[in-house]
């Protein structure tokens, strides 16, 4: 009985990461069709995914002690449960501070599951013994729902005929499904989850302060990549027109999700990748400067395709290597401290960076723009290696 709980549980670990995915890729996946709807530019869209994120960089901060308080269950529902009423406020959004208070709200169920999933999956996974090989493998999901949202937003809007209203009610049937299994599930009683106290301490140590600073510069890069990809081909498509462009750009959007996916199911076959990671992270760091650098100088759909996919693929082990690696230098009953502290840093780089893209292209082209997240794989870069460096031994507070 102990092992279908432990099963179960880890599921929902799962589906939450799943589930996040789809806050963080829907805005970019119906951006062609909100802009054209309600009349509003790329600064204002950048407006609502600023939202979005600004949202989720405050909750995140808090919602690690309601964890801790009240346990995963209730925290898994509270996220479902938001985030689905928040798709279905959105769809049926016609100004944008409608459309900015259902971004907010899916902020909070966002991160309600990213909580949940990111720190319940490397203590269910791999028996707790892996962290990075166990948030590689979680984070898989991750890339799972990069792939299989804007496909769904494709096939509905394309082969179904429907609106983009209708795909974000039938998205947000999806998280009452997912919602009912939850109810079903039981959840191993562990000691994690933000506390203010512990969290001033783990800020002061090096290795929490280089992760956080090392997953501003992540977040800002696969946020605006999952924000702007759409746009940026069709751009691409525009100066060589092709038939079916519309399409195709959802398709490439899902593109990286596929490319994220298998990177990490890839790095999650590696046995004791934690103690490898570092250089992991070094190397994709490396791949993803170069990958950035095509898509600014791509001339053409097929070398904006290739970009994209390379980006996906370099993405893919550095969020959940950079956690792992980091959670290995600490107590499990610290993961929650240490989570909430370093993506709440990071999400301030997926909060502003996109909106700044955005900004820039009203006088530009995303392209151009795309030359701010050039300078994040740079400094993201010189980051990585100093992630190896710090906090060596067992840390302890």
């Amino acid at each position: 009985m102990e092992n279908k709980n432990l099963r179960k549980s880890a599921i929902v670990a799962l589906i939450a990461v799943f589930s996040l995915a789809m806050t963080f890729i829907i805005l970019g996946a119906i951006s062609v069709e909100l802009i054209a709807s309600m009349e509003i530019t790329s600064g204002q869209f950048g407006t609502l995914v600023f939202g979005f994120f600004l949202s989720s960089c405050i909750v995140q901060l808090f919602v690690g002690p309601l964890v801790d308080k009240v346990g995963f269950k209730p925290v898994a529902i509270l996220g479902f449960i938001a985030t689905g009423v928040s798709l279905f406020l959105l769809s049926f959004a016609n100004t944008l501070s409608f459309a900015l208070f259902s971004c907010i709200l899916m902020g909070v169920g966002a991160m309600s599951l990213n909580t949940v999933g990111n720190t319940l999956i490397p203590v269910v996974l791999f028996e707790g013994k892996d962290p990075a090989r166990a948030s590689n493998f979680g984070n898989g999901f991750f890339g799972l729902g990069y792939i299989l949202t804007p496909l769904l937003v494709v096939f509905m809007l394309n082969t179904l005929n429907l609106s983009y209203n209708s795909a974000l009610v039938v998205l947000s049937i999806l998280m009452i499904v997912f919602l009912i299994f939850t109810l079903t599930a039981s959840f191993p009683t562990v000691s994690i989850g933000f506390k203010f106290s512990t969290a001033f301490k783990v800020l002061t140590k090096p290795a929490v302060m280089v992760a956080a600073l090392a997953l501003f510069c992540y977040l800002s890069l696969e946020i605006s990549m999952g924000t702007w990809i759409r746009s940026l081909m069709d751009e691409l498509y525009a100066a060589s027109p092709t038939a079916g462009a519309t399409a195709s750009t959802g398709v490439v959007l899902s593109l990286f999700g596929v490319a994220i996916m298998i990177g990490r199911f890839i790095s999650a076959s590696v046995k004791n990748l934690t103690a490898m990671g570092a250089k992991l992270i070094i190397i994709m760091s490396v791949v993803s400067l170069v990958a950035i650098g095509i898509m600014v100088f791509a001339g053409s759909p097929a070398m904006g395709i290739i970009a994209v996919v390379l980006a996906g693929l370099a993405f893919a082990p550095i969020f959940p290597t950079i956690v792992g690696v980091t959670f290995a230098k600490f107590e499990p009953g610290q993961y929650g401290s240490i989570f909430g502290i370093i993506f709440s840093v990071g999400l301030l780089g997926g909060t502003f960076i996109p909106n700044i893209i955005g900004n820039l292209s009203e006088g530009a082209t995303i392209q151009q723009s795309l030359i701010i997240a050039g300078v994040m794989a740079a400094i993201l870069l010189f980051l990585s290696l100093i992630i190896g460096r710090v906090g060596k031994s067992k840390d302890a507070t």
